[in-house]
């Protein structure tokens, strides 16, 4: 018989073995890095925007196999997406895996892969793991394009530390 946890699991393993878009993004306009200070989990997202569009995604860092596998997920669900998408499907993502979302059968349809995380919510310490790159991607969006801002190396003094992400 079909076990939906059993695919689950699959996915996220399948993530954490073989990451998608792991590495640095040639042409990147926006990076944020985040750290998990509970567990040493680490990322750097790199975003490529051209027109409103996300039309690149990657990451690179190290942490345990939510962390990484929900990094690998969160950049393919994000190529192809408008800003405004990518920044609704992360707070759709945010509330599935904080079980903050009113009927979460709705975000499993929606999410697709990323689904893959609802059972995080069972599991606070693991929320941070499974959020850290999308947190990481919110502040990459927010902070703006790279150039010129202060940990951009081409545009001024590196030295930012990297953010904590937190769910």
């Amino acid at each position: 018989m079909f076990d939906l946890d059993d695919l689950y699991q699959e996915i996220i393993l399948d993530h954490n073995k073989h990451p998608r878009n792991f590495g640095h993004l040639a042409g990147a306009t926006h990076r944020a890095e985040g750290y998990n200070p509970l567990c040493g989990d680490q990322v750097k997202v790199e975003l490529r925007v051209e027109d409103g569009m996300v039309t690149g995604a990657a990451f690179e860092g190290q942490g345990c196999a939510i962390s990484q596998a929900s990094a690998s997920v969160m950049t393919e669900a994000l190529t192809g997406q408008s800003l405004a998408e990518a920044e609704r499907i992360f707070g759709r993502m945010i509330a599935l895996l904080t079980g903050e979302a009113e009927d979460p059968g709705d975000l499993l349809a929606e999410l697709g892969s990323a689904a893959a995380f609802a059972g995080v919510r069972d599991y606070p310490s693991r929320v941070k793991c499974a959020s850290l790159a999308w947190h990481a991607m919110h502040q990459a969006l927010a902070e703006g394009p790279i150039e010129g801002r202060t940990d951009d190396p081409a545009g001024g003094p590196a030295g930012t530390p990297a953010a904590e992400s937190g769910a």
